[in-house]
């Protein structure tokens, strides 16, 4: 009688997400039916090529190319797939602990390095705010922005709402704790 040895684990790379500490407890990504009911409602697969239902499936064929393939910075982490489910997977919290494997591995592309500007504004603000980079795509986008952005201020203080900004002490606060926490190292690396 000949057997066939499977010599790689398919679900090896399902197992490493499922013991990840952002995976909730009770993922249901190993009972995952390939029902299609997460991309159905997805917004990320409305608007580009991601498909979460395809992303699952190489997950659990153990296809670690999905952590290269640039279709998964298009999710949204609006966690519709998630309330669809009939089995209680969760693409979007698979597609985040993808996302951190690729930036663990160096696998940092053009679409992640914006978003350090998000934490750099943390570190010099101690809030998080838009990075600037961002704010001509926005103008584009919704008519008037920059001048609603450039009188943001006095809106506020029209509305009684006081100024955004934070105390210096509690500034240097924020940036002491995550400097201890190594955001700041991670926010650089997110740079490279």
């Amino acid at each position: 009688m000949n057997f066939v040895q499977i010599e790689n684990n398919p679900l090896k790379l399902a197992k490493k997400i499922l013991s990840d500490l952002k995976a909730s407890e009770d993922m249901g990504l190993l009972r995952c039916v390939q029902c299609g009911m997460c991309t159905s409602v997805c917004p990320g697969a409305k608007n580009s090529d991601y498909n979460p239902r395809d992303m699952i499936e190489k997950v659990l064929e153990g296809e670690e190319s999905i952590i290269n393939n640039e279709e998964i910075w298009n999710c949204f982490y609006c966690y519709t797939c998630h309330s669809v489910c009939p089995v209680g997977s969760s693409p979007c919290e698979v597609n985040q602990i993808l996302r951190q494997i690729a930036i663990d591995k160096g696998i940092v592309n053009d679409k992640v390095g914006p978003f350090a500007g998000y934490g750099d504004s943390f570190l010099d603000i101690g809030i998080g705010s838009m990075p600037k980079s961002f704010f001509m795509d926005l103008n584009e986008d919704i008519e008037g922005w920059l001048n609603f952005k450039s009188e943001l201020e006095e809106i506020r203080e029209t509305l009684g709402l006081g100024p955004i900004i934070i105390p210096n002490e509690s500034i240097k606060e924020v940036n002491t704790l995550l400097k201890k926490v190594g955001f700041n190292k991670r926010i650089e690396k997110m740079k490279e």
